[in-house]
């Protein structure tokens, strides 16, 4: 008979994703995340049976408690139609806080993109899937603030939005001021 799990694996889980996202998969050491998650290496593989194991766990964290919260908006039924400018808005203030995660790191899946583990095909459909989620709920707050214009037209202006997005990830680490200055760029388009 196998010993209980003496911790809590959301917590577990969501210390490691602070590791992730400060670091990236490769840079993640056990130690650090050992250290942040309080159990030792072999705690970590048995209950998530790898490094990897736990990436994924806080990969599905990220987008469970900070990526799909922040779209629930463009995602009701109806979708208001300041929806999309709210999204915008409140992006552009989070990555303008220093000193917090998403100011200092960018998102998560964004850096990953650009490591060696996107590589893997399971990494890179679930990169893939993640920007495609973003897309559609920007499609649908594009939609609901500007349900007059040409279906091409919004459809155009939902996928420059989605890249001005992924551009103030990409930036923030590194250039936060043009960071934010990408998503003013799509709060100006929303206001056309």
């Amino acid at each position: 008979m196998g010993r209980a799990q003496a911790f809590d694996t959301d917590r577990v889980v969501r210390a490691a994703l602070g590791v992730f996202w400060r670091s990236g998969y490769e840079a993640a050491s056990v130690p650090a995340l050992e250290e942040a998650t309080g159990l030792n290496r072999s705690s970590i593989y048995h209950a998530f049976g790898s490094k990897r194991g736990l990436f994924d766990a806080a990969v599905q964290t990220y987008l469970d408690d900070v990526v799909r919260p922040r779209l629930r908006p463009l995602l009701a039924d109806p979708v208001a139609p300041d929806a999309v400018v709210e999204y915008f808005t409140g992006l552009r203030d989070a990555l303008a806080r220093t000193g917090e995660i998403q100011a200092d790191s960018g998102c998560l899946l964004v850096n990953t993109s650009g490591a060696p583990i996107a590589r893997d095909e399971a990494v890179r459909r679930t990169v893939a899937d993640y920007r495609a989620e973003l897309r559609a709920a920007l499609g649908r707050g594009v939609d609901a603030r500007f349900p007059a214009r040409d279906h091409a037209e919004r459809d155009r202006l939902a996928e420059l939005c989605t890249s001005l997005v992924v551009s103030a990830f990409a930036l923030v680490r590194v250039d936060p001021d043009s960071a934010v200055g990408s998503l003013d760029s799509a709060l100006v388009l929303l206001e056309a």
